[in-house]
């Protein structure tokens, strides 16, 4: 029966088609025990006397965690931008068409990639130990440049720059080349016909648009840079985590002193996350079919099928 001769009996107007939604009753049960495992794990948390909530309290602005929490952006920002440095350079190299280049490249991406952060992170800060004096200048026939005692020169701080800063850099490298080969290559062709060299053509062409494929993993690599600062702790660097070590071995606080630094760290890492979200939308526009808050937040056409 077509639509139009549906009827009211009463008046004999057309019907009107009312939409019925559907019923999904699985949603509201879903629903209903996430609710209440909530309910008992905030209680819980809340209730339990072993959390210390008022130790938590009384540490959560001591001087010596805020400095921990400046050290950790101090370092993160720092060692961040040396491994966004290292990984541009070595995303260009990887990508030269001279093998030795290349190859070098990929050895120092394979071999930072291939270890553990931590084992990079103690290789540095006992680096005396294996060259008790360190010389820099020009291999084989230069003047030595800087000449010192390796204890003096490697820092924890310079070790900390090292460790991570190396070690990001090879991260990087592979999300720079993962943005670079994702431009048009007949862009490159275009541009070295109007006689642009290949600094000009990756700085000016290619770069620029590889950006909306290199910032949102570069913005979750900036978020694990922050969080693996706490192991510079077995480095004896007082960044966070290990400023809330000094303080519980000393008073035994141990869980209310961790809770602080997990505090901190959420804030931090909640703020990177803010940050994110308003740099791929900047860098993402007129690109992505999904909008940057669909993405970020789980809406779009997935929820609809």
């Amino acid at each position: 029966m077509d639509a139009s001769e549906l009827t009211d009996d009463r008046t004999g107007r057309p019907e009107d088609i009312k939409a019925v939604p559907v019923r999904r009753p699985g949603r509201w049960i879903a629903a209903a025990i996430v609710l209440v495992f909530a309910a008992a794990a905030i209680n819980s948390i809340v209730t339990s006397k072993g959390f210390q909530w008022h130790v938590v309290g009384q540490y959560l602005f001591d001087s010596r965690i805020l400095h921990g929490v400046i050290a950790t952006i101090y370092l993160t920002a720092l060692c961040q931008a040396i491994g966004i440095v290292l990984g541009v350079v070595a995303a260009v190299m990887r990508l030269s068409p001279n093998p030795i280049v290349s190859g070098a490249s990929w050895s120092y991406v394979w071999f930072f990639r291939g270890t553990p952060l931590l084992v990079q992170i103690l290789f540095w800060y006992n680096i005396g130990l294996l060259f008790p004096e360190i010389s820099l200048g020009i291999p084989f026939i230069g003047p030595t440049v800087v000449h010192a005692q390796a204890n003096s020169l490697v820092t924890p701080l310079v070790a900390a720059l090292l460790g991570l800063g190396l070690n990001e850099g090879a991260y990087m490298a592979e999300i720079v080349r993962a943005g670079i080969i994702s431009v048009d290559e007949g862009q490159t062709q275009a541009a070295q016909s109007l006689g642009m060299s290949r600094l000009q053509i990756m700085r000016l062409i290619v770069l620029p648009q590889a950006m909306r494929v290199i910032i949102p993993p570069t913005g979750n690599e900036t978020i694990s840079m922050l969080k693996n600062t706490s192991l510079l702790s077995i480095a004896a660097y007082t960044e966070l985590t290990f400023a809330a070590q000094s303080i519980y071995n000393a008073n035994y606080k141990v869980i209310p002193l961790l809770i602080d630094a997990s505090i901190w760290y959420l804030v931090m890492t909640s703020v990177l996350y803010v940050g994110q979200y308003f740099i791929e939308r900047r860098y993402g526009r007129g690109f992505s079919r999904v909008s940057i808050e669909q993405r970020w937040f789980g809406l779009g056409n997935r929820g609809a099928a």
